[in-house]
């Protein structure tokens, strides 16, 4: 087995601020270095990028603007390490981060394909998050997040790599590594721990994420009608959705045709639902004037939104060629056991856990 010091680091990147961040705290870090550091432009004109100086200095690539996996693909291929450390430009690193990856990759066999971090997102500790913080927060549950996670470079040789179907930063990672366990690969859990700041995003963000129904329609066409289950998700929230989308336009439709009962009927159903939408994500936030205010909108807005790119996405990827299911059966206790070598290795066993994003709207699509 190669060593698993050798290893790279990929970073795509839009520009952002937070890039120096993250490569400062690369330069500052103790432990084995990278064999070199991949910074990816992914914007479509390129620019100047917020760089410090670095051990190994950093490489710069572009690729034109494509998207988080085909920038992290452009990344990988460049490299040269029999690891490649995928780090997202808004994550921080500890001061031992090289230290912990080598204890992680440490005695990893030929099978094992990736090893994961824990993704801790610091929330405020004198009020209860807003919505746009749970859902970032969600990111604390996700099973293969590649904010920070370790692939070996001969396994995304194998699949290969990333499915640059996935234009957005949602469902990439899930997919490859959904692919790589139908491989025969593994994937371990690593010890080392990243921290992923909340940001702001805009009053809008939580309608602009349901554009990740679209990316839902690609992965049940390649994975089947039961994918949440077999990447430890919960059902989402899109059949919920639909209704209460369907009685708005139910209401819209009588009251032009003249139908004013059934229309105070259907809308006041909508209604229902949608009060019933906003008190729940309300409930679990700072229940300040503006926060009520954006949820009271965007719980109106979310229904159509998530429906809307959800068919967009039917139609879009209607010919996708379907995944074989991975061959996993589940015990009494929920433990998912993958189709791997030596299943009397507890190792080999995993829990699956639930997806529970804190924000209904970003992540129970």
């Amino acid at each position: 087995m190669n060593s698993p010091l050798d290893y790279s680091i990929v970073i795509p990147t839009t520009g952002r601020e937070s890039l120096r961040v993250l490569l400062g705290a690369l330069a500052a870090a103790t432990g084995p270095p990278p064999r070199e550091i991949i910074v990816v432009d992914d914007r479509p004109h390129g620019g100047e990028l917020p760089l410090v100086d670095t051990s190994p200095p950093v490489r710069v690539l572009h690729s034109g603007g494509r998207g988080p996996a085909a920038a992290r693909n452009v990344g990988w291929r460049h490299a040269s390490g029999t690891w490649v450390a995928f780090l997202d430009d808004d994550v921080v690193t500890t001061p031992d981060w090289p230290h912990r990856l080598a204890e992680d990759l440490a005695g990893l066999d030929e099978t094992t394909a990736a090893s994961t971090a824990h993704i801790e997102v610091p929330l405020p500790a004198d009020r209860k998050p807003t919505d746009e913080e749970r859902g970032t927060a969600g990111l604390t549950v996700a099973r293969w997040i590649t904010a920070d996670m370790a692939y070996r470079r001969a396994a995304l040789l194998a699949v290969d790599g990333f499915d640059e179907r996935f234009p957005r930063a949602f469902r990439e990672d899930a997919d490859l590594a959904m692919r790589v366990c139908l491989a025969g690969y593994r994937i371990a859990h690593g010890e080392r721990v990243t921290s992923h700041p909340t940001r702001k995003s805009g009053p809008m963000a939580s309608v602009r994420a349901q554009r990740g129904n679209y990316d839902n329609a690609l992965m049940r066409r390649k994975f089947g009608p039961r994918w949440r289950q077999r990447i430890g998700e919960r059902p989402g929230m899109l059949g919920r959705h639909a209704f209460t989308t369907a009685l708005g336009a139910a209401a819209v439709s009588s009251g032009v045709a003249g139908r004013q009962r059934s229309a105070l009927g259907f809308a006041a159903a909508w209604a229902a639902l949608t009060t019933e939408f906003a008190a729940r994500r309300i409930a679990q936030g700072p229940r300040t004037a503006g926060e009520i205010g954006r949820m009271a909108v965007t719980s109106a807005l979310i229904p159509p939104a998530a429906c809307w790119y959800r068919f967009r996405g039917e139609i879009r990827h209607r010919h996708a060629t379907p995944t074989s299911p991975p061959t996993s059966q589940f015990d009494r206790d929920d433990a998912v056991i993958g189709d791997v070598p030596d299943l009397a290795d507890p190792s080999m066993v995993s829990v699956a856990e639930e997806l529970t994003a804190g924000s209904e709207s970003a992540n129970r699509r």
